[in-house]
């Protein structure tokens, strides 16, 4: 779908301008584009404004490539009316602090799951002035907003779960990115709801990387990409892309499944941080472990019917013989793993159409040795750990990489951490995140008796595209967690 008159991108922060802006390189997976003097004469200061056919097809281009965002604060409020539902089950406070929440003027639908206590969710939707929509057995997260949305007549519709405060300005914001008629769903960041006065260590280690939170940077929501999955506890979608809504047969994961279907079904989906929600993250201990747990349930139901999506890793032949020279640990590892990313930036430098080939082909190589030793880090104490610890208990080896894993684990998403807990705890906290999901990823390989959402996916070799070349050994994975 052509992208209208007027409609703003620019290039995002991960991706270079070489030569004098005649190369691009950045995406995700990692993608060099060598641009026409026709494309360059429409790319103004790193930014695309639309103003005909070319420059439409280079801002879509872009934006497919993961290269380019929206310039969100350079597009018009949407004139339009959205419905906000909003699925529920008793938390009648948490149900009074959204609705305080919501914007005045839109239709609110609050859809009561099987409470127990009904006739208090019930008065404090009369309180509020929302429309009460009582379900006489639970029916789930993914059955309650199916049941609001089948009472939408409005264009748009924003699902708001009942532990999410609003920010002001987050449905308005999220509106603008369906200016671009492509777009089905759009999502805000999803920080922690601070209650203020001494919060503990799962409080604070939540606030700074909770598995909700996406981060700082905008991002096309896709399938083995920077931001591969979204969460419904705020989501903003286009009726006629959502269709019938969320496979009402999940518990868990049905948001995930929502936006790989849109995206499947050609659809696209947009991640602004711009906008923001704030989530009442579970803080005590063993709620929290069993947050995290169930999540890790989702993997098995999403790899039966996304098999072609999700996977623990994305890895090239070339990254799995590097994880797999370290992990021998031998006199002669660093070596052949050196020698291994040597050859891979030299075949990157021979397909690259820029100058100073081998300086580039070295730094996407290093690129992605570095995503490699992450993913493996990742299955070794996330995914796959059941398996490494029975690997631990008999070789040395295993708990050398172990360690080596996960110190360097703690320390990288400490630096992206908000750093409110001290370091210690912090990878304390880490480490009990994996162990808790990682066995819920078990738990329902084993209960469904397939194994396919532990299973690594292979990437192709580098390969030419038209216009530029796409790295695939740089992937940039980042799954549902």
């Amino acid at each position: 779908m052509t992208l209208p008159i007027g409609f703003t991108v620019r290039i995002n922060r991960r991706t270079r301008l070489l030569e004098a802006g005649r190369v691009l390189v950045g995406g995700s997976p990692t993608t060099v584009l060598a641009l026409t003097g026709l494309a360059r004469a429409v790319l103004t200061d790193r930014v695309i404004r639309i103003t005909g056919e070319p420059s439409a097809r280079l801002a879509r281009l872009l934006l497919d490539r993961g290269m380019a965002d929206p310039v969100v604060e350079a597009l018009p409020d949407l004139d339009v009316d959205v419905t906000v539902v909003i699925p529920i089950r008793d938390r009648p406070v948490q149900l009074d602090r959204l609705l305080a929440s919501v914007p005045g003027g839109l239709r609110v639908i609050v859809v009561d799951d099987g409470s127990r206590r009904p006739e208090l969710v019930a008065a404090v939707a009369r309180r509020h002035g929302a429309e009460l929509l009582p379900l006489p057995v639970n029916v789930g997260p993914a059955g309650a907003r199916n049941a609001g949305l089948a009472r939408v007549a409005t264009q748009f519709v924003a699902f708001v779960d009942s532990d999410i405060v609003l920010d002001p300005d987050a449905i308005r914001i999220l509106l603008r990115h369906f200016a671009d008629p492509g777009v089905g769903l759009a999502v805000p960041r999803v920080a922690a709801y601070r209650r203020g006065g001494s919060e503990g260590w799962i409080a604070r280690y939540e606030a700074g990387r909770s598995s909700l939170d996406l981060g700082t940077e905008p991002a096309s929501i896709r399938p083995r990409s920077t931001v591969s999955w979204a969460s419904s506890a705020c989501v903003v979608a286009r009726v006629a892309a959502i269709g019938s809504g969320f496979d009402d047969t999940m518990r868990v994961g049905e948001d995930v499944d929502l936006v790989w279907r849109l995206v499947d079904a050609g659809w696209r989906a947009r991640y602004e941080p711009a906008a923001t929600a704030y989530h009442d993250h579970r803080i005590a201990f063993w709620p929290w472990l069993r947050r995290k747990f169930f999540y890790g349930t989702s993997a098995a139901p999403l790899a039966q019917r996304h098999s072609e999506h999700i996977a623990p890793a994305v890895l090239a032949p070339w990254g799995i013989g590097l994880a797999v020279v370290l992990l021998a640990q031998r006199w002669w590892s660093i070596p052949a793993a050196l020698g291994i990313a040597a050859s891979t930036a030299n075949r990157i430098a021979r397909k690259l159409p820029i100058e100073h080939p081998r300086r580039w082909g070295a730094v996407l190589a290093a690129r992605g040795v570095a995503n490699t030793l992450g993913q493996f880090s990742a299955l070794l104490l996330r995914h796959w750990w059941p398996v490494t610890a029975i690997a631990a208990i008999r070789s040395r080896r295993i708990r050398r990489a172990v360690l080596v894993a996960a110190v360097a684990d703690a320390v990288v998403e400490y630096a992206k951490s908000d750093r409110s807990l001290d370091p210690l705890r912090f990878g304390v906290a880490r480490r009990l995140d994996d162990l808790a999901y990682g066995a819920g990823v078990w738990w329902s390989a084993i209960r469904r008796k397939s194994f396919a959402a532990l299973r690594p996916a292979l990437s192709p070799a580098t390969e030419a595209r038209r216009g530029g070349v796409s790295d695939a050994a740089d992937p940039q994975h980042r799954g549902p967690n």
